[in-house]
């Protein structure tokens, strides 16, 4: 384990700085869409484009990272958020949109490239443990959105913001650079790819990883939907302004990275459908307190229900992404794992836009109490499936 720190350190700060990036429209939509004259429902939109591009980069990335390197494609990745940051200063409906579409082929990549370089380095009883680790890079870089971007917002505002996480994208690609040659040097010492459609046809065979794959799709339909809508449903629906539902959205990520490192800890210890089964029933009945939530809920009970809600809803990726890792073949971690995030990244392409229709057409609360009914269905079958493999 105690060579695995730098890579592990490596793949975290990544994870951060590209999760930074992929929030940044999510916190600053209410201001955008004001001045672009759009509707803030539209984040829907856009995050489904995110994820709808990062399922072909993720699925893409897997011989690349072979060939070339991990980390390699990590700075790729880092640049194009960088340029999609930019676009989006630019203050232009068009150049939002074409700003999502980096944004999204830089999120693709990342988890394929740090399953590949911590499957070589982890011992299997530690991938629990580990990709938990590396994957609290998701909620603490949610949480270091939802507070800076209120805070750039007042002092330079939001395309000034853009091109400060800009920079910053720029800077952790040129510092990862020192780190490159040791890791990918490992990478390159990996046998070649198999191909992306056997790993494909490998999942769906799989009976463990057919259910865990389909409740990555619906676990991040409700991870995505908090997420990304939290700001907006608490600024419109509840009545919050920016900067205190920000202030929700990170203490639910600082909630949840913690449970996520406890969710890795057990899972290496316990069956990890089961545990996921049982997450999945946690969630749903944080799912549905939140959609109770309205204007005249007071202050701390918003926050025990939005914090509550976060720490399971963020906790069960790095589980998922441990066993999918454990579960693949010998030097096809990264293949595997590029079909674990397309297929998760999938549910964040449907998930938001329905979840916004629902919200348009219906109410907020007929959006949750969906979302709730799906991610219950799901958990009672992992369960049952556990059952059946003892």
């Amino acid at each position: 384990m105690q060579r695995a720190f730098v890579p592990v350190a490596t793949m975290l700060a990544i994870q951060v700085m590209i999760s930074i990036s992929v929030l940044a429209l999510g916190v600053m939509m209410p201001a955008v869409a004001q001045d672009l004259a759009i509707d803030p429902k539209l984040v829907g939109l856009f995050t489904a484009i995110i994820y709808g591009v990062a399922s072909v980069t993720a699925l893409a990335a897997a011989e690349p990272i072979v060939r070339l390197g991990a980390v390699r494609i990590c700075q790729v990745a880092l640049l194009m958020a960088a340029i999609g940051l930019a676009c989006n200063a630019l203050a232009m409906v068009g150049a939002t949109v074409i700003a999502v579409l980096f944004i999204g082929a830089a999120q693709g990549p990342i988890n394929p490239a740090s399953a590949h370089v911590l499957a070589q380095r982890v011992p299997r009883e530690w991938f629990g443990t580990v990709f938990s680790i590396k994957q609290t890079g998701v909620p603490i870089g949610f949480a270091l959105a939802g507070l800076i971007f209120p805070l750039l917002l007042g002092l330079v505002g939001w395309q000034g913001a853009s091109l400060i996480a800009a920079a910053a994208a720029v800077a952790a690609a040129l510092v990862v650079e020192a780190l490159r040659s040791r890791l990918d040097t490992v990478v390159a010492a990996g046998r070649p790819g198999v191909g992306i459609w056997r790993s494909i046809r490998f999942v769906l065979a799989h009976r463990a990883l057919r259910v865990l794959g389909v409740s990555a799709v619906v676990y991040v339909i409700a991870q995505h939907t908090f997420t990304f809508y939290l700001v907006t449903y608490l600024y419109e629906h509840c009545g919050l302004s920016i900067a205190r539902a920000g202030f929700l959205l990170s203490l639910s990520q600082f909630a949840g990275t913690a449970v996520r490192l406890l969710s890795g800890g057990v899972g290496d210890r316990v069956p990890r459908m089961k545990l996921l089964g049982w997450t999945g029933v946690g969630m749903t009945a944080g799912c549905l307190a939140t959609g109770l939530l309205g204007p005249d809920t007071p202050f701390w009970l918003m926050l025990l229900v939005i914090v509550g809600y976060g720490s399971v809803v963020i906790s069960w990726n790095g589980t998922s992404q441990a066993e999918f890792a454990h579960l693949a073949p010998p030097g096809e971690a990264a293949a595997v794992a590029a079909v674990q995030t397309a297929l998760a990244f999938s549910g964040a392409v449907v998930g938001p836009p329905i979840f916004a229709a629902i919200a348009s057409l219906a109410s907020y609360r007929a959006a949750f109490f969906t979302v709730a009914a799906l991610v219950l269905v799901t958990a009672v079958w992992q369960i049952a499936v556990a059952r059946t493999m003892r």
